[in-house]
């Protein structure tokens, strides 16, 4: 990749970047608006449980289940035919 288009690909990231801060600026703002009714906040425990160990656990789940309900029976990888392991034989 040459210089410009390096350049262009920077400035491309960089305008992309200072887009999403300045529209997601709003979202940042500490006063409520009518009718916002937080409930409480998540301890580190649950924020860890809800977001790491969840998904953690329904991935192994479903590979689990993916492995055990694998019915094909040969893993081993087929020769071509017409190369030369075939004609040595």
């Amino acid at each position: 990749m040459d210089k410009k288009n390096a350049l262009r690909a920077g400035a491309l990231a960089a305008g992309t970047t200072l887009m999403m801060l300045l529209m997601t600026s709003p979202a940042l703002a500490l006063t409520r608006d009518d009718g916002d009714d937080p409930g409480n906040g998540l301890s580190v425990a649950e924020t860890l449980g809800l977001y790491v160990l969840i998904p953690l656990a329904l991935f192994a789940v479903i590979a689990g289940l993916v492995m055990a309900l694998d019915k094909s029976k040969d893993r081993a990888p087929k020769a071509k035919s017409g190369t030369a392991v075939d004609a040595k034989v």
